[in-house]
């Protein structure tokens, strides 16, 4: 496993939201050698998803981005999978002379990340799975994306059942299952039954189920799961948590996490989701690339 040698600097779920996340890279200010972390949901919703895209494309390497739901949905669409929903601002995507590339790249991302300690996802982990199983069932659905008839295979993930984990699911109900607890999940009963009927605060959930984080004996509470979605939840950090979706989108906030091994010395820059001229931006704020970038 590589070793960071600068902590990286995470950012919640951007959303097409570029304006805020531009005033945000400006903010924290990173340097050269910062990575630069996202938990997915980079697009969708906001006004400008393609130049989101774009912008964190043009990071190079220096960029780690794990898929979310939204990104899940677009490529259904351009799958043929399925229909565009009332409220998304995917046209653009769709519609770029390069939107095969820009799908390609997607496509290609991770669905966990885990480096020193640190374990990246979109929405969460069934409390079952280990860093370990994480990412050896991230992998099983990253092979199936990237493959040639991957537009069959994103096709079968749609639904929501089966609700849980079993080592002897196969085919598409296994990918489905993974995908669903990677990209969706934000309430589960002990056993890791997942449910998607409550998508509010904490204290929505319905009996018998908790915030996946808070299942006792979940097996992934030794290391720290950065993770967004859940705007619902908002900015939340814990020692071994950094929930860092803070519903930009929704006129809310846009949150990055510095994620230094210390969880006491993890430091949070917010900004709020209001118009800024992008001019006053310096072009190389956002095409940070080190000559170990372009190598």
């Amino acid at each position: 496993m590589r070793q960071l040698s600068f902590p990286p600097l995470a950012f919640g779920d951007i959303q097409g939201c570029r304006d805020a996340f531009h005033r945000l890279l400006a903010k924290a200010a990173p340097s050269l050698n910062t990575p630069l972390w996202f938990t997915g949901d980079l697009i969708n919703r906001g006004p400008d998803s393609l130049g989101a895209l774009r912008d964190v494309i043009a990071l190079g390497p220096r960029a780690v981005t794990v898929l979310g739901n939204h990104e899940l949905h677009l490529l259904a669409i351009a799958a043929g999978a399925e229909h565009p929903r009332s409220g998304d601002t995917l046209d653009d995507i769709l519609h770029a002379a390069d939107a095969a590339a820009l799908i390609d790249w997607l496509r290609h991302r991770p669905l966990a990340h885990y480096e020193n300690g640190l374990l990246m996802v979109h929405a969460g982990v069934l409390p079952q799975w280990d860093v370990q199983k994480t990412l050896a069932c991230a992998h099983e659905l990253e092979d199936a994306l990237r493959a040639p008839n991957w537009k069959t295979r994103i096709a079968q993930l749609r639904g929501s059942e089966p609700a849980y984990w079993d080592e002897t699911l196969k085919g598409e109900e296994r990918l489905r299952v993974i995908a669903n607890a990677l990209t969706r999940i934000r309430f589960c009963n002990a056993d890791g039954k997942m449910d998607f009927s409550a998508k509010g605060p904490p204290d929505t959930a319905l009996p018998g189920t908790l915030p996946w984080f808070d299942i006792p004996g979940r097996r992934t509470s030794d290391v720290t799961v950065v993770f967004g979605h859940w705007a619902a939840l908002g900015l939340m950090m814990r020692n071994h948590l950094c929930a860092l979706d803070s519903g930009c989108v929704w006129g809310r906030q846009l949150s990055a996490a510095l994620l230094t091994a210390d969880p006491h010395q993890r430091t949070v820059t917010q900004v709020d989701a209001h118009p800024s001229d992008l001019n006053t931006i310096r072009p190389e704020i956002i095409t940070l690339r080190t000559r170990a970038d372009a190598s």
